[in-house]
């Protein structure tokens, strides 16, 4: 989608610091990092949140969390754990409009969140 700096970044024409990559799903460290390891993860096709993810894009999800689960693996996260976010819309503290996937970890998670 033009504008989306989501697309900008999966298709090259912004700068970030890949993590993973595979045909569905890119993932990049979070600019503002909100701990030691602070990773977005977004489908590489634009769905401005979780409400257009449907029957035909839930490969997507899928594809999203099963990078969660190789990049936690990857970044030592998995034996003391980490915290998987989707923000969705205003009040759910989205500012991307397109889908994605924090990856959080490397120091314990207060709760509750927000």
């Amino acid at each position: 989608m033009d504008g989306c700096l989501f697309c900008k970044i999966v298709n090259g024409e912004i700068p970030s610091s890949k993590v993973y990559e595979d045909d569905l799903v890119y993932a990049f460290n979070d600019i503002d990092p909100k701990a030691p390891v602070h990773i977005l993860i977004v489908p590489k096709t634009h769905a401005a949140s979780i409400l257009e993810i449907d029957t035909q894009k839930k490969d997507y999800l899928t594809a999203m969390f099963a990078a969660a689960n190789a990049i936690a693996r990857d970044a030592g996260l998995a034996d003391g754990g980490f915290r998987l976010v989707i923000n969705t819309g205003k009040d759910g503290g989205q500012t991307v409009d397109h889908l994605h996937l924090h990856l959080m970890g490397g120091r314990q998670m207060g709760w509750p969140p927000g």
